[in-house]
């Protein structure tokens, strides 16, 4: 964090006013009182307004980072970790530069890397497309053009990347059959709503729930999966169907966006008694969806260090020559009732 002149005024027994005429050269001050606040500013570290602006000016490097389905829910989280890595490392002399992308279209990322590309960047972190294309283009980068690159919250196998930042997801599905197994005593069916069939990230996660069920609970059925492409009225649309086409659903498992449609569902179908429910991602509707007892457990995959720890892996990277500690860095499962939330005043 930046040292302020009020810091410095508090350790050298001065008014602000006075720090700032000594620091920044204007008005009349014993020079004996200047050169003891300059002392202590540079003790502290402290940067003048003038010098960070000549700092941030000069740019030594630059990231790129390409994201993708640029409205969904569980980017709020990401993009504040990006934003925060972004303007701490402006004062390293690195550029961060950012493309989001809405979909998950293989075309419109590999557009968003070339344009990165012609910018000159020294880096990349990627929340990589499930496409060969893809993979072609990040192997190019990392072997002809020598440009590092982190995948975070998605990754992609056959690349040489340095590193991947994000959840364990198959772990994170293995969870959830855990808690929906012990909510239902393992008995009745489960429906599974999925953002994208093309999204690994949504495929690992049920993979790993389907796993779970079928070692520990093998008398739980699995309903269905659908796909909902992130779209809360598809997520309405899916439950109010599956709800009146199968009988005895006791559990539902939402492991991507729109989840806001559950409570829409379920205040349509005005049911006697609502399935058990967990869904992914601590967003301030979902949060909203726990106090209110919509659903069960939320389960968060810290979208905040995806955001924020790949950028730096890169800085240091570039500037340090650090390569990451491991291949796989992945962030905490953190499993949440409306009990664990912070309490409103």
């Amino acid at each position: 964090m930046a040292v302020t002149i009020q810091q410095i005024a508090d350790k050298a027994g001065v008014s602000r006013g006075t720090v700032d005429r000594a620091l920044n050269h204007r008005g009349r001050i014993a020079p004996e009182v200047a050169e003891r606040i300059q002392g202590i500013a540079d003790q502290m570290g402290y940067v003048t307004k003038t010098k960070r602006k000549d700092k941030e000016k000069e740019i030594i490097a630059k990231i790129g980072v390409v994201t993708q389905l640029a409205h969904a829910s569980f980017m709020l989280e990401i993009n504040r970790g990006i934003r925060e890595a972004r303007e701490e490392l402006k004062e390293r002399g690195i550029q961060v530069l950012v493309k989001e992308v809405a979909s998950v279209d293989a075309k419109e990322q590999l557009c968003a890397i070339e344009e990165l590309i012609q910018e000159k960047i020294q880096g990349l972190a990627v929340m990589p497309v499930e496409s060969e294309k893809i993979r072609m283009c990040l192997n190019q980068l990392i072997e002809d053009m020598k440009i590092p690159v982190v995948t975070f919250n998605s990754d992609i196998v056959g690349i040489k990347r340095s590193c991947f930042v994000g959840m364990d997801n198959k772990k994170s599905g293995r969870a959830a059959a855990g808690l929906l197994g012990t909510l239902t005593r393992g008995k009745g069916k489960i429906l599974i709503i999925t953002g994208y069939f093309s999204n690994p990230v949504n495929n690992f996660r049920v993979d790993g729930f389907v796993e779970e069920l079928k070692e520990s609970y093998p008398e739980l059925e699995i309903a269905g999966v659908q796909a909902s492409f992130d779209e809360t009225k598809e997520v309405q649309r899916i439950i109010e169907n599956g709800m009146m086409a199968v009988s005895g659903i006791s559990g539902i498992l939402v492991v991507s966006g729109g989840q806001a449609g559950v409570a829409e569902a379920f205040s349509t179908l005005k049911l006697d008694r609502r399935p058990y429910v967990v869904i992914y991602d601590h967003t301030p509707k979902n949060e909203k969806a726990l106090r209110e007892n919509t659903v069960d457990f939320l389960i968060d995959q810290n979208g905040y260090v995806q955001g924020y720890r790949p950028l730096n892996i890169l800085a240091d990277m570039i500037l340090k020559g650090k390569l990451p500690e491991e291949e796989y860095l992945y962030t905490d499962i953190k499993i949440m009732t409306k009990y664990t939330l912070a309490s409103q005043n």
